[in-house]
């Protein structure tokens, strides 16, 4: 078993990018944190890291190694701050991480499942797709509430698909001329809001487009806040692509209309990732019951 301490002398040095950096972060001498790094490559019996004029360049198992650092780490501190909440009566901490849509499409109905009597800390982060597995792999968030079924996750991500929504051209009020469906081609002119990062979102919006063999439109306010987007929407001629779920709150007091395309048909599967070889807390085992119950 590796020694705790040596892991976060390797932290060190890993952030530092050199012996020196670590050495003074961490207030020992310099021999101290190189025999600390010997003393991990010698357990596990490979080098972690090469060192240039530029500082370190880690190997593939310094990187492997420098994950699970990272993810003690935080293992490390969550247990502190789980033990000093469990004093005060209250659960958690459970940080989840997730897409804009899919965080409104999934996460209040199951906070509203959750024991109503029960104090709880949770922490939620907006991030794009990409970022969410590594978040999850370095212990920062627990779950991870996101776009699924778009490819084959990786070996240590476990991913479950809980709702299933399709897009809809989303329209303010002053496109109340359009119909209750409307082909994709006649909008080919029109002013849109679509989103910027290269997500599974995106992906998704841009198949809309291919499957109505229609270019993406050049008239396009890129924007990755949701709220933005919909504000946009709503207080201009502008359109955006949106599932139904995501703007239910607008649609049901009729600021916002979903309108149907006949010409292109995406439906968005939305869920869950954990990290596959580490259990849930009790309080994001919970959590992970109540959204695959709000979704039958």
């Amino acid at each position: 078993m590796i020694d705790p301490r040596l892991l976060r002398t390797y932290l060190a040095v890993c952030r530092e990018r050199s012996i020196s950096g670590a050495a003074r972060r961490l207030n020992i001498s310099q021999p101290s944190v190189s025999v600390a790094v010997a003393q991990l490559e010698q357990r596990l019996d490979t080098s972690l890291f090469a060192r240039g004029r530029l500082g370190i360049t880690l190997t593939a198992a310094g990187t492997a190694l420098l994950r699970r650092a990272e993810a003690m780490e935080t293992l490390l501190r969550d247990a502190e701050a789980e033990v000093a909440l469990t004093r005060l009566g209250v659960q958690g901490p459970l940080r989840i991480g997730g897409t804009p849509g899919a965080l409104v499409s999934l996460v209040p109905d199951a906070v509203a499942r959750l024991d109503p009597h029960e104090r709880v800390s949770m922490h939620i982060l907006e991030r794009p797709d990409f970022e969410l597995t590594e978040l999850l792999r370095k212990g920062e968030i627990e779950v991870a509430v996101a776009t699924t079924a778009i490819e084959v996750p990786p070996p240590d991500i476990e991913e479950r698909s809980i709702a299933r929504d399709p897009f809809a051209l989303i329209v303010g009020r002053r496109h109340a001329d359009i119909g209750a469906s409307i082909s994709l081609r006649e909008t080919r002119d029109w002013g849109w809001v679509l989103p910027q990062a290269a997500g599974a979102f995106h992906r998704q919006i841009e198949a809309l487009f291919l499957a109505a063999e229609m270019a993406v439109p050049i008239d396009v306010i890129r924007c990755d806040s949701l709220l933005t987007s919909k504000a946009i929407v709503q207080q201009s001629d502008r359109v955006t692509m949106l599932p139904s779920g995501v703007v239910a709150a607008e649609l049901s007091i009729g600021v916002l209309r979903a309108i149907t395309i006949s010409d292109a048909k995406v439906v968005r599967s939305v869920g869950v990732r954990i990290l596959a070889d580490r259990p849930l807390s009790d309080l994001g085992r919970r959590f992970v019951a109540a959204v695959e119950a709000s979704h039958p």
